[in-house]
Formats: structure tokens, C-alpha cells, sequence
């Protein structure tokens, strides 16, 4: 359960360490980056970025790590806490001086998925115009050769998937003694992935002497129990109630069939409004059939899951970015990573089963304050997730269409059951009406010896049972009961299997049965073998004078 209510927030807020009334800081947000305390060169960084005036996360957020304090914060998605925890980082790394140890790193940021990683590597070195910034992403799916030479002389940030980090860890690849800052972006998406026993023996690794930063856009209550393990003395910055969508979203439903769901997203498709289209789908393999059936219906699309590869989901990624692709199709995966700019609609061709990816999913549009849309398309099975969804985000989905009658949770009216009326006796099954009688009134027949022996084969005499045979019987013994048992059965054939006009055919003398055989070729002599013989050879045959 999530715990969002004012009412539950002194005990959320007990569970994590700290009371509500002297850790929460109510901080004035600024017009401009400049009052946050940053330096020169970073304000100059962001005007030549494109930011000029912060979000509320990141007004909030970075006075208090500038100085030196741990930070719980839960803002929207798209809301701008990538910034909120890099910037401090840069102005930290730029009062530094001295040379980086080998294997070692300054500063570790990590991210649930690649493409999350991917995303804060860009906006860092974005940030950091004018600085000389060492970064290297450590992560899965690609080779880790490059990796390892990379932290071999020893980077400023490391922008890492807990997976393989801890796998360079172990093989003492890098080195985590030296880490001033460490930063978990998408705590809770960490921990529905698995991550949480690599996310504390990493965090081991680097010692108490840490600043550590730990945002998540929901807040349940193992990311609490999580933050009570890594953060001290931490102060929460909360730029909006955890698991509220962004107000410039537009948000609907459509009601349908689940084999009419590919209907209805062709025709949304077919609208020109819609220019870049984020299609989510639940699984990997739905993914796949949803972007094959867009080919075949004459739509240029390409998918993102977690069985392509690195390079392949990056080159998506791009193509989508660059407009070359109106439509990607993605699983929940790309949920937490794409920061694509103009994404003008999301598209839920499946509810995702954790109701809090919703929140993620249509989080990829209407970003930095920009307006977007976000359409639904939920069949009959699909209400109860429907509901969850609108109960996370505590507001109705306004919907259209209608369910079909035939989805799994939309039950067709039943038929009456026929009622028994007095003490009518049951019917038997094969409707004859009959009253069927119990099973203690049924005669009991006689069974095993009690039973009278019949005679097999219509009239055929019954062979002795198997226990007088004995395996120390003789061969000439066993064949001529053999022979015996072959004519009393000749003997006791019955009469309507013979021939009314004669003998039947197995009774027939043997000119009989020759006569009706089929007559084959004659086989020749040896003297007319021979003679064949002697003519292949050549010679010429004797005449008689």
C-alpha cells in the first residue's frame, strides 16, 4: 500500500528515521538558477542548454546537497530530477583538485535500465559545457572490455546498472573507497526489478562517508525501508504527492475487444495529429506482434524490449528521436529510460500489471511542462487493472466504446437452471425418464469363479487357464496341443460361416484350391536354362533333321 494520505505521513516519515515537522524543508523556489548556489560556469552551462528557470524538484532539492546533506525527494516523471542530482555533483567535482586514482571513481549514479543510464550520461555532459568531465557507462549487454580499460585509469562518474557493477566489483575491476557521491535514480523501479541485495552491497562498498541521494517518482514502503538503510539525516524534498500524473497530460480510455484493439490503434494511427507515438505493450512478445501488425497495416514502427540487444535498442531509441520512426513500440522496460523531446502521444495497447508503470509510462509525454496525450485501450480482462489504475492516480478516466461480449470478465447471462420440483425422482442421463435406481438397489452379479462360464468364439471350447501351464513344458508337448486346439476349432465352426452352395473355401481338396489360386508364369527347366544360357553366349541351338 502506498501511503499518501496527510494523515499517514508522521508514521511514513517515523519508518524512515526522521519526524515530518524538522527534516522537511520548506524552501522558497527561485525564479533562476543562479540563487541555488551554483557556480558561474554551470548557470552559463544551463542558459546555453535551454534552462533557465527550475522545476520545483530541482529548486527544492539542490541547496540542500550543495550542503552536504542525503536527499529523499519524489517528484513526477519528467519532472527534472536528473538535474536535480547532477548539477550539485558538477559543482562538487569542480572544486576538486588533484589527480583520479586508478580503478576509482568519484561520484556513482545508478539506474534501474540502459536506457535510463544512456539518458543521465547525456544530460551530464550537457550540464557540464566548459568542465572536464571522465564518464563511463558501466552496463549490461554490450562487451565490458571497453569498460574495464575505461576504469582502469580511473573516471569522475560512473552512470551504472547495478548488475553489472556489481559483477566488476567482484572481479576487483574497480575500486568504490574513493566515492564521495552516490546517487539510486528509480529506487522503486530497482526494487520491482530485483535490484535491492546489489543496491546494499554496493553501498557497503563505498563506506558511511557518503553523500547519497535516493529519488523515486512513487514512494511505497520498501523504497522507505530502503532509504532508512542508506540515507542519514536525509531531508525530503517532495515536488508533488507520490503517483500523481502531470496535469498538462491528457488522459482517456477506450473501451473495446481484445481482437479489436488492433482496429482501434489503426484508427488512431490514421490520424495526423498523432507525429510521434509511444505504443506500450505489456510483453515482450506482445511488443513484437503489436510491431509486426503495424508493418502489415502499412506502419513504419520499431520496438524496444529487453530481448534486444544494446546497440539495437539504441539505434531505435535514435531513429525515433530523429523522426525517421513515427512509432516505437516499448514494454515497461523503456518506461523509466526514453527522454525522447515531442513525444505527442502514449498509447497503453496493454495495462501494465504494476499500476504505479502507469504513472511512468504516460509520463513520457508532456514533459518540462509541455502539453501531451495519453490513450488507453483496455478490453473486458483488463478492468480490474483499469481500477487499480484509477485508484493509484485517485481520478475517473473518462472513457468511450464499449466492451465486447465475449471478453474474459464480462460473463454472458446464464442460462435458467431447470429446477426439481416435489419429489419428482432424478433423470437418468440419457433423458429417457427413467427413475434411476441406486447403487445399493442394482444386482449385484457374481464375480471372478461365481460367474457362469461362457463359451467363447460362438460355441469355441474355452481354453484351459493360464496357471496349468507349466515353463518346464516340452516343445513337442506345447505343439501338439497346438495342433489339437486347431481341430476342434475347424470342427466347431458354426454353420452360417460355410457355403450353402458347397464347402467353404478352407475345406476344398487341393485341386480346388489350386484351380481358383491364380495361375503365375511357368518357371523353366534346367535344360531350357541352359539352352537361354548357351544363345546369350552365342551359340547357335541344335536342329533336329
Amino acid at each position: 500500500m502506498i501511503l499518501t494520505a496527510e494523515r499517514d505521513a508522521p508514521a511514513r516519515f517515523a519508518r524512515i528515521g526522521f519526524s515530518r515537522d524538522d527534516k522537511k524543508e520548506n524552501l522558497v523556489l527561485t525564479q533562476n538558477f543562479s540563487e541555488l548556489g551554483l557556480s558561474e560556469t554551470l548557470v552559463k552551462g544551463l542558459y546555453k542548454a535551454g534552462f533557465t528557470t527550475p522545476t520545483p524538484i530541482q529548486a527544492k532539492a539542490i541547496p540542500p546537497q550543495l550542503q552536504g546533506r542525503d536527499i529523499l525527494g519524489i517528484a513526477q516523471t519528467g519532472s527534472g530530477k536528473t538535474a536535480a542530482f547532477t548539477l550539485p555533483i558538477l559543482a562538487g567535482l569542480a572544486k576538486i583538485e588533484g589527480r583520479i586514482e586508478p580503478r576509482t571513481a568519484r561520484a556513482l549514479i545508478l539506474a534501474p535500465t540502459r536506457e535510463l543510464a544512456v539518458q543521465i550520461e547525456e544530460v551530464m555532459r550537457s550540464l557540464a559545457t566548459g568542465m572536464r568531465l571522465s564518464t563511463v557507462l558501466v552496463l549490461g549487454g554490450v562487451s565490458r572490455h571497453a569498460q574495464v580499460q575505461k576504469l582502469a585509469r580511473g573516471v569522475d562518474v560512473i552512470i551504472a546498472t547495478p548488475g553489472r557493477l556489481k559483477d566488476l566489483v567482484d572481479d576487483k575491476k574497480v575500486r568504490l573507497d574513493h566515492t564521495r557521491w552516490l546517487v539510486l535514480d528509480e529506487a522503486d523501479r530497482m526494487l520491482d526489478m530485483g535490484f535491492i541485495k546489489p543496491v546494499r552491497e554496493i553501498a557497503a562498498q563505498i563506506g558511511s562517508r557518503r553523500q547519497t541521494a535516493l529519488f523515486s517518482a512513487t514512494m511505497a514502503p520498501e523504497v522507505a525501508a530502503l532509504a532508512a538503510g542508506l540515507l542519514r539525516d536525509p531531508v525530503r524534498v517532495e515536488a508533488a504527492p507520490p503517483a500523481t500524473t502531470v496535469g498538462t497530460i491528457e488522459q482517456s480510455v477506450i473501451l473495446t475487444g481484445a481482437k479489436q484493439k488492433r482496429d482501434e490503434l489503426n484508427k488512431l494511427l490514421a490520424d495526423a495529429a498523432l507525429t510521434k507515438v509511444l505504443v506500450f505493450a505489456r510483453t515482450k512478445h506482445g511488443a513484437d506482434r503489436v510491431t509486426k501488425n503495424l508493418a502489415i497495416d502499412g506502419h513504419a514502427a520499431m520496438a524496444i524490449h529487453g530481448n534486444k540487444s544494446q546497440n539495437a535498442r539504441q539505434a531505435a531509441l535514435k531513429s525515433f528521436a530523429d523522426g525517421r520512426s513515427r512509432i516505437l513500440v516499448a514494454t515497461d522496460i523503456a518506461a523509466r529510460g526514453i527522454d525522447v523531446p515531442n513525444i505527442s502521444h502514449v498509447i497503453n495497447f496493454d495495462l501494465p500489471d504494476d499500476a504505479e508503470n502507469y504513472v511512468h509510462r504516460i509520463g513520457r509525454t508532456g514533459r518540462n511542462g509541455a502539453s501531451g496525450i495519453a490513450i488507453t485501450l483496455c478490453d473486458g480482462g483488463e478492468r480490474d487493472k483499469l481500477r487499480d489504475v484509477e485508484r493509484l492516480i485517485r481520478q475517473k478516466l473518462p472513457s468511450s466504446g464499449a466492451f465486447a461480449s465475449t471478453e474474459k470478465g464480462v460473463q454472458p447471462e446464464a442460462p435458467v437452471a431447470r429446477q426439481r420440483q416435489g419429489n419428482r425422482p432424478a433423470q437418468t442421463r440419457n433423458g429417457n425418464n427413467r427413475p434411476q435406481q441406486g447403487r445399493g438397489d442394482r444386482p449385484q452379479q457374481a464375480r471372478g469363479g461365481d460367474r457362469p462360464q461362457q463359451a467363447r468364439g460362438n460355441g469355441r471350447p474355452q481354453q484351459a487357464p493360464k496357471s496349468d501351464w507349466h515353463p518346464q513344458a516340452t516343445k513337442p508337448a506345447r505343439r501338439q496341443e497346438h495342433n489339437s486346439d486347431a481341430a476342434a476349432r475347424a470342427d466347431t465352426t458354426p454353420a452360417r460361416t460355410r457355403n450353402a452352395n458347397g464347402p467353404a473355401w478352407w475345406e476344398k481338396g487341393a485341386s480346388a484350391s489350386k484351380s481358383a489360386a491364380p495361375q503365375g508364369k511357368p518357371r523353366g527347366s534346367r535344360p531350357q536354362k541352359q539352352g537361354g544360357r548357351n544363345r546369350g553366349a552365342g551359340e547357335r541351338p541344335t536342329v533336329a533333321v
